[in-house]
């Protein structure tokens, strides 16, 4: 059995994500721990809200609460989300958490103590209009490498450049709009990354089989210009976690945090304590410490593309600058974008769709297959709802749902609820089951390794055999001259049922159990040998026929969705 630790991106706590936010860290992340659940290995599935920095005191502004009431309450919306969507985290913690308030007070003071923390004075912009200094996300204004005229202070979204607000082009105060900034003196602690820039490389060579998306944008921001610089990890905000060395203050630092990139990384740590706390598990330090027993963990994170560089550079500048023995990741899987229908998503326009908006149109697992079946992995992908009706309508329904329901009902008209028995299997049977086999054994490599589109490929290529077994045996066919071999073959089917539901699961959770349900299975092991799987449902065991699997989604339906969600152009 083997241990594996498995992080998500934490979300930002300002509203509800966007089903591309889904799809580029939450949900694939989902999919790996389910999937290595299935197989018997010990996993550990952590996420939280990401509750600092200006996009949590700015959405609290707009919503007229208090910093902190905000976070608790978008903190269990995103949770509510989380278990609609059945992401199946082990912890959905907090970065505002107690827990993660002390670690990340810890990390800067060992920091210091390396010698890997300087003060610097320097000029921010000011806003005599709001009468305070703007971190970097309070200010946008037109990125001078792309030209992408909503960019943020401290990265363009479009082109992901690193910037500083005085890079921008007319840049603005997000609170008023006010375009009358000042520079004004300050101070501010660093980071310095830039004499790490070896040591982070050499680890980075190390990592076996990265994506060429994740490594390439690491290594841009390595070597690119003046290479790897420090990085502020101090904001003059009210909302975050007080700058200390350890429990003691740090002079000069009063009434500052620290910047939410330094703690939001820590909190994947801080998160296990959380669930440590929770009482949902014990001794959370053999995940996170090498000396404690993570030597022997696997560590496996997942994120949108945009988050590469802070957990390629900074986070594990952090752990390695430290001296401690903290577990680092073994495995980063990054995603493109998701697009829609043409063009970005938007919350402002109300263009596209949100997960709770989703959750109200259709139940999980159609979303779930749609989006981890076109996954952004090797470049950008698009939701389009000619193809979301499409996939799910030629997926689900025609081949996995229909399958299941035409072995069911027939066996109950002709054999009653129960597996038929009597009839032997043939060399059709044989050659079904070595084909499934290399299927299934193909599927299985590719979810070890993550290749989220290529599972789903592999996935459903194992449910289109069963469906062209059932063509060519035709037990409907069969039954009218010898009913008992037209037994073994609904019996096989009815066996074949069961595998897709177990071997399912880690896409389609909702419906899985269904089945599983409905076939009043308590075997749910996971395929090892296929001779062997195809015969745990024996003769005379009962069922009952399923409630319809996926249901087909009308022209209707799709033009209503079209229409609504186009939001304002």
């Amino acid at each position: 059995m083997a241990r594996h630790l498995i992080t998500s991106a934490i979300p930002y706590i300002n509203g509800i994500k966007h089903l591309g936010n889904l799809v580029g860290s939450q949900l694939p992340a989902d999919l790996f721990a389910r999937y290595q659940r299935a197989r018997g290995h010990e996993v550990l599935f952590l996420c939280a809200t990401d509750e600092h920095g200006t996009p949590a005191e700015l959405a609290a502004a707009k919503a007229g609460k208090p910093v902190a009431e905000y976070c608790a309450e978008m903190h269990q919306v995103q949770a509510r989300i989380a278990e609609g969507f059945r992401l199946s985290f082990d912890h959905f913690g907090r970065s505002s958490s107690p827990q993660n308030h002390r670690l990340t007070q810890h990390f800067a003071g060992v920091l210091a103590d390396q010698g890997l923390i300087r003060e610097v004075s320097e000029t921010q912009m000011y806003s005599p209009t709001d009468g305070r200094f703007l971190p970097d996300r309070y200010i946008e204004g037109t990125c001078p490498n792309c030209g992408f005229d909503s960019a943020r202070g401290d990265q363009c979204d479009n082109c992901t450049k690193q910037l500083d607000p005085v890079d921008l082009i007319n840049p603005r105060s997000v609170i008023s709009g006010a375009t009358d900034l000042q520079m004004r003196e300050t101070k501010h602690l660093y980071l310095r990354q830039s004499t790490m820039k070896d040591q982070l490389e050499q680890w980075i060579d190390t990592r076996e089989g990265w994506p060429v998306l994740t490594t390439s944008i690491a290594k841009k921001w390595l070597n690119d210009g003046d290479g790897l610089q420090d990085r502020g990890i101090t904001r003059d905000l009210d909302w975050g976690i007080p700058v200390k060395k350890g429990e003691e203050d740090w002079p000069g630092m009063e009434g500052k945090v620290f910047y939410v990139w330094f703690d939001a990384p820590i909190e994947y740590i801080a998160c296990a304590q959380e669930w440590v706390d929770a009482g949902k598990g014990s001794d959370w330090e053999r995940w996170w410490r090498t000396d404690r027993g993570a030597e022997d963990v696997t560590y496996t994170q997942f994120m949108g593309k945009d988050n590469v560089p802070f957990h390629t550079l900074s986070f594990p500048a952090t752990i390695l600058g430290s001296g401690e023995p903290w577990k680092l990741v073994d495995y980063i899987k990054s995603f493109n974008y998701l697009n829609y229908d043409g063009g970005q998503f938007s919350t402002s326009r109300g263009r596209g769709v949100f997960m709770d908006q989703a959750l109200e149109i259709l139940p999980p697992d159609y979303w779930r297959w749609w989006l981890l079946s076109h996954a952004p992995e090797s470049s950008d992908s698009e939701f389009t709802w000619e193809n979301f009706q499409t996939s799910v309508n030629k997926d689900l329904a025609d081949v996995l749902g229909n399958f299941a329901s035409r072995v069911t009902k027939f066996c109950r008209s002709k054999f009653g609820e129960v597996v038929p028995e009597g009839g032997s299997l043939g060399p059709r049977e044989a050659q079904l089951i070595a084909d499934l086999t290399t299927k299934i054994r193909d599927y299985e490599e590719h979810m070890s390794q993550a290749e989220v589109r290529k599972s789903a490929s592999a996935l459903r290529a194992a449910w289109v055999l069963g469906n062209e077994y059932l063509q060519e045996a035709a037990p409907w066919s069969t039954f009218k001259t010898d009913p008992e071999q037209a037994a073994a073959q609904i019996r096989l089917a009815l066996n074949l049922i069961r595998l897709y539901a177990v071997i399912s699961e880690p896409f389609i959770p909702d419906a899985a159990a269904a089945l599983l349900d409905a076939l009043a299975v308590t075997d749910r092991s996971w395929p090892a040998d296929l001779d062997t799987a195809l015969q745990i449902l024996p003769a005379g065991h009962g069922f009952t026929v399923p409630e319809v699997t996926f249901r087909k989604i009308t022209d209707e339906e799709r033009e209503d969705w079209q229409a609504r969600f186009a939001g304002n152009r």
